[in-house]
């Protein structure tokens, strides 16, 4: 009785299963990929100082950007007395997002400062005329630290950072002065290092950051029509 019951259920089944009423998935490589993105991995010492350079470069270069774009407006619109105030990137909106992602902080120092808060004295091999020299450590297991130049690569910073006379106009020195009494932060030229940019960041952003960077991203595929 058993055997004839299960012959009947195995019969009712078998139309329900062939091949050509089978629905094949059109992304399973979407989908493979996508799996392997969701995968435990193990990050390595190697693999977090790699992402403490990409997160420093990433933070050092929005307010390189956004440095000269606001200090550009500002000149344009209102000179050296406009621009004066605004010669601090680390509290600009872009800037401050980006560290706040990072779970990172950003500073600079100099030999030779405006602000004397920003003293600090460094080495020639810290001060090459470079802004490509990277400068990686992990200071603990949760605080990672990078280090490059501060270079003057714009003309445009001469106007408050060149020589008084030729570029800085005596007018404009004596405002530079009234807010900055003891101001060191001229005399250069094009292609000087000014100082170093200091970056210091934690762990869980540097973990999330090389993560977010080595996943794989599919191509979209062309439509067919």
């Amino acid at each position: 009785m058993r055997t004839l019951l299960r012959a009947a259920l195995l019969s009712l089944l078998l139309p329900a299963c062939r091949p050509d009423q089978i629905e094949h998935l059109s992304n399973t490589k979407e989908l493979a990929v996508e799996a392997e993105n969701w995968q435990v991995k193990r990050i390595m010492p190697a693999d977090l100082l790699r992402a403490t350079r990409w997160g420093g470069d990433s933070l050092t270069n929005t307010a390189d950007r956004e440095l000269r774009r606001i200090l550009s407006e500002k000149l344009q619109a209102g000179g050296v007395a406009a621009a004066l105030p605004y010669c601090r990137p680390m509290t600009f909106p872009e800037v401050e997002s980006v560290a706040k992602a990072l779970q990172g902080s950003l500073s600079w120092v100099s030999p030779r400062p405006r602000n004397p808060d920003h003293q600090a004295a460094l080495t020639p091999a810290e001060l090459v005329p470079t802004d490509t020299t990277r400068r990686v450590a992990r200071l603990s297991a949760e605080e990672f630290t990078y280090q490059r130049p501060v270079v003057l690569n714009d003309a445009l910073c001469l106007r408050c950072h060149g020589t008084v006379g030729p570029d800085i106009k005596p007018a404009d020195y004596a405002l530079i002065q009234k807010q900055y009494p003891q101001d060191q932060a001229t005399g250069y030229k094009v292609g000087d290092a000014m100082g170093v940019w200091r970056v210091s960041l934690k762990r869980p952003g540097v973990a999330e950051l090389y993560t977010m960077k080595t996943r794989k991203i599919m191509k979209k595929r062309k439509p067919l029509f």
